[in-house]
């Protein structure tokens, strides 16, 4: 066996990993291993030679760090601490000594739980004990650092003290946007939003007599806008780390990093940050009733100047316990990355937890979304929109293509404002229409479009649109573009969209009588009517009437739309008005864990040979199609995502710092071999298709 293996045979099969750690710090302990069936190395706190298992591994790993990173001496440093719980008596993993009480805990570190709610449990029961104040889990993959406030509240805090600081230093620390670039939880503890809001569940929220949903996403609301008041330091990073990486390909260098990501961060580390604005969203040792004071502030500037999400009074209803265990929490996440999967998976799951999934419907994955939008390749001056709209993937991805701004907080350029306002979603549920306009309130600096509509029963728009007053001051405007593209001045039934792409419902059935007499695919070939409808075979019609002649539309159905002899007239209704580009074939864990169903996502264009009323699309009998079969779609069988690896184990990580999910939809930036969007692009091309000359 090869000496590099080494570390990757040590860890098989186990639940530790080395994503915390850099090429250096790995390198040099693989340096110091010796044997290769019973893998030894020296250990410098106990002074001698120890078995290498995969705790012992990560515990070499952390404690190196803690002897040259932060320069705690050897002498305050214990393996296999005793700590007493009257009679009984355990021993903690690592444990960094009081510089002026020998024998009591300062910092504890737990490696042996790998999980982190069992590594939390114990950390608690060893702080109480001890009275430590501080205390570390990790299994090299994730990390969290702790306060121990009291017996009952662990708070986050953003790393531990170095040798010569002390907590009240890490608290009340500077803090600015480039710090958070820096120190970013998703990037420095490889946890993720959903991660976070569960260990806040089952922390304080659970039992804190609130909404969940509502309190966190004020929460999110209110972070989203402190990051978003930092914007002209975001110019300033963006110019210095746009330096450096030229630097960097102009003259090359003999240092190799494992992502422009890394540059980015070397870039950013030499700015000097003393006229940036410091961030607002901190506990910074103040009271609890202090820090509620100043959140609540925030949340009040951001409800007035994005308005629509929240009522005109809305307040937290957190305790002010409870809001500064919550913000600690959530202080050093860098909501604002280059794709929205860090705020959708935690909306998804708290979303989820309410109606939405019970409806069939849930949040597209983002590999999917820019799958979709690569294929269809929306332009500047088109108009479009997602009739399921949900959080808006859709939409707010085809706002990052028109306008090539992602999702930050830099100001986007006026002359890109008119592009965003064409871009349209709606939903029938009310709190995924909140979660949608708050993302495009900012993907559109302050205007949205995200209407809160039942797309099937647009019969019923007008008790809505014109009877209710709350509706018209929260979605007028929006609806006031959207009756702009009616192909017939007082209907909502036809539309003159170029593009359409969707993720509809597909459980349950329409019964009700008076929406199915909407539809021609109600009714049987001897003009019966069913008495029941599948959900997403009405959205097919509705979808295509939203369609302008050569428009073009990716939707997400289940397979049997397409095997299926009792669908064939559903086919046959979709080949009557449009061309059949595309079939994709989704991988079965796709939309996994929240359902099994097997999907696909059809690509059409609509039947058009009059070149004045929208792109050509001459109506043929013999064409080709481009079929397409997913076999690597980004989740294990858990529904869990997988992620891209180095040659170490370690999750590799995108120039925005971002995880790639492993799949075969797309390149990802070339982060990933030419895939099916790829693939399709070259067909398209080959088969001039309107929308890829």
């Amino acid at each position: 066996m090869a000496q590099c293996d080494i570390i990757q045979t040590i860890l098989k099969d186990s639940n530790y990993h080395l994503d915390l750690f850099d090429t250096s710090e790995i390198q040099d302990l693989r340096q110091r291993i010796e044997g290769k069936k019973r893998p030894i190395t020296y250990c410098p706190i106990r002074g001698k030679a120890v078995q290498l298992k995969p705790e012992e591994l990560i515990r070499q790993l952390y404690v190196e760090r803690l002897l040259n990173r932060y320069h705690y001496p050897r002498e305050r440093v214990r393996f296999e601490h005793l700590v007493n719980f009257g009679r009984e008596k355990k021993r903690a993993d690592i444990v960094i000594l009081d510089k002026d009480r020998a024998d009591t805990p300062y910092i504890i570190v737990e490696v042996k739980k790998p999980k982190l709610q069992d590594g939390k449990a114990q950390l608690r029961s060893y702080c109480n004990a001890t009275g430590a104040p501080i205390a570390v889990w990790t299994n090299g993959q994730q990390i969290s650092h702790y306060h121990r406030r009291d017996p009952n509240y662990f708070e986050d805090i953003t790393d531990i003290p170095n040798a010569g600081q002390t907590l009240a230093d890490i608290l009340s620390e500077r803090f600015t946007l480039k710090d958070l670039i820096l120190k970013d939880k998703l990037v420095t503890e490889r946890k993720s939003l959903k991660d976070i809001i569960l260990e806040l569940e089952d922390e304080v929220l659970a039992n804190a007599g609130v909404d969940v949903f509502e309190e966190v996403f004020k929460l999110i609301f209110t972070k989203l806008y402190d990051e978003a008041l930092s914007y002209k330091d975001k110019g300033i990073i963006d110019y210095f780390v746009r330096q450096a990486q030229n630097t960097h390909k102009e003259h090359g260098s003999s240092v190799t990093y494992e992502s422009d990501y890394d540059i980015i961060r070397l870039g950013a580390e030499d700015i000097l940050d003393d006229g940036f604005r410091v961030m607002a969203f901190r506990n910074t040792g103040q009271t609890d009733t202090e820090l509620k004071t100043k959140i609540q502030r925030l949340f009040d500037e951001a409800r007035d100047q994005w308005k629509g999400v929240f009522p005109e009074h809305s307040a937290f209803e957190l305790s002010d316990s409870h809001l500064a265990v919550c913000v600690s929490s959530l202080q050093d996440i860098k909501l604002f990355n280059s794709n929205l999967q860090v705020v959708d998976e935690a909306f998804e799951y708290l979303v989820s937890k309410s109606a939405k999934g019970e409806k069939g419907q849930y949040f597209t994955p983002r590999h999917v979304i820019d799958m979709c939008v690569k294929m269809l390749n929306p332009q500047q001056g088109e108009y479009m929109i997602d009739t399921a709209a949900g959080s808006c993937g859709f939409p707010v991805h085809t706002i990052f293509k028109l306008t090539g701004t992602l999702f930050t907080n830099a100001e986007i350029p006026e002359q890109d404002k008119e592009h965003v306002l064409k871009v349209f979603g709606i939903d029938f549920d009310e709190k995924t229409v909140r979660v949608a306009r708050t993302l495009n309130l900012i993907a559109g600096d302050g205007e949205t479009n995200v209407l809160h509509l039942n797309t099937l029963d647009y019969e019923r728009w007008d008790d809505s649109t014109e009877r209710n007053s709350s509706w018209g001051r929260t979605y007028g405007d929006g609806f006031d573009r959207l009756k702009a593209l009616r192909t017939e001045q007082d209907e909502n039934k036809s539309f003159g969209f170029d593009i359409l792409m969707a993720n509809p419902p597909f459980a349950g059935d329409i019964k009700e009588s008076r929406i199915l007499h909407q539809y021609n695919l109600t009714f049987k070939q001897n003009g019966k009517a069913h008495t029941k409808v599948g959900r997403d075979i009405l959205f097919i019609e509705r979808n295509l009437d939203f369609l302008k002649p050569g428009g073009r539309m990716a939707i997400v159905l289940p397979q049997g739309r397409f095997n299926n002899t009792s669908d064939k007239y559903v086919r046959e209704f979709i080949a009557e008005r449009a061309r059949i580009l595309a079939i994709v074939s989704l991988h079965g864990n796709t939309f996994k864990p929240h359902t099994g169903t097997k999907t696909s996502v059809l690509f059409v264009q609509k039947w058009n040979d009059d070149p004045n009323v929208g792109p050509l699309c001459r109506k043929a009998d013999n064409y080709s199609v481009f079929l397409a079969v997913s076999e690597k779609g980004g989740k294990d069988n858990s529904g869990d995502y997988v992620f891209l690896q180095n040659s170490d184990g370690q999750h590799k990580l995108d120039k925005n710092g971002h995880l790639i999910v492993d799949h075969d939809l797309h390149n990802h930036n070339e982060e990933l071999p030419d895939g099916i969007a790829e693939a399709f692009i070259e067909w398209a091309k080959r088969e001039d298709l309107s929308f890829w000359r």
